[in-house]
């Protein structure tokens, strides 16, 4: 009865578990969900990274324009000079005699070619005018001032921006918007275009001196308006 009974429990336990054939069969399954749902999880964290990116070159823009507007950053050294008399003309614009001073164009700011003349957005929170390539760094910042032709320092400017990405290659073309907007787009299937500006931008810098016939010449007048 003893051998039986152990014979019994030891068939029992021979016939439990899964053969090589069905373990394979099963990795198999599970290897081709995985395929599947690959791209997708590939996807997440791509965009996930990239909004993240746009983030932090947004928060790099606001210090920036808060430094320039206190005084603790200097102002650019590069001048783009408009003529609101032409900007109709050379934008195709209809609505506004200075809308064309929302678009930083190639012509009017060039991409950059170097590191050389950028401010960087340091990993600490921190935008500094010198050489980055010896600090931990996020961001090139190209910056410049953008005003009406024969205006005067109390006037003001508008204050033209492009943030890129720090792993941006200058061997290479880098791109900017001209008619139309060419910044990274928070949706990306891959590591985005580090050759295109995250964020492009311009906003107006005034003092307590500006008048408002320098502001309205600056931003522009509706068709057949004028300055009063």
């Amino acid at each position: 009865m003893i051998k039986r009974k152990q014979q019994q429990i030891s068939c029992s336990f021979d016939e439990s578990g899964f053969t090589i054939i069905e373990s394979l069969v099963a990795l198999l399954v599970v290897a081709i969900l995985l395929t599947a749902i690959a791209p997708v999880i590939v996807l997440a964290t791509a965009t996930r990274v990239q909004s993240r990116r746009v983030e932090l070159a947004t928060r790099a823009v606001k210090t920036y324009i808060d430094g320039v507007r206190t005084g603790a950053i200097a102002a650019p050294s590069a001048i783009i000079s408009r003529d609101p008399a032409n900007a109709t003309t050379t934008r195709n614009v209809s609505n506004s005699t200075q809308a064309a001073a929302y678009l930083i164009s190639s012509t009017d700011m060039p991409p950059p070619t170097s590191s050389t003349g950028l401010y960087c957005f340091t990993k600490n929170g921190n935008i500094t005018s010198t050489d980055c390539t010896d600090k931990p760094f996020e961001f090139y910042i190209q910056a410049a001032q953008i005003k009406v032709t024969g205006s005067q320092p109390n006037d003001g400017y508008r204050l033209g921006i492009r943030v890129y990405r720090a792993n941006a290659d200058f061997t290479k073309t880098l791109t900017v918007s001209d008619e139309t907007k060419k910044t990274q787009q928070t949706f990306t299937g891959g590591l985005g275009e580090r050759q295109a500006p995250l964020i492009e931008m311009t906003t107006d810098i005034a003092s307590t001196n500006t008048s408002f016939q320098a502001l309205c010449q600056r931003l522009g007048t509706a068709t057949n308006s004028n300055c009063q």
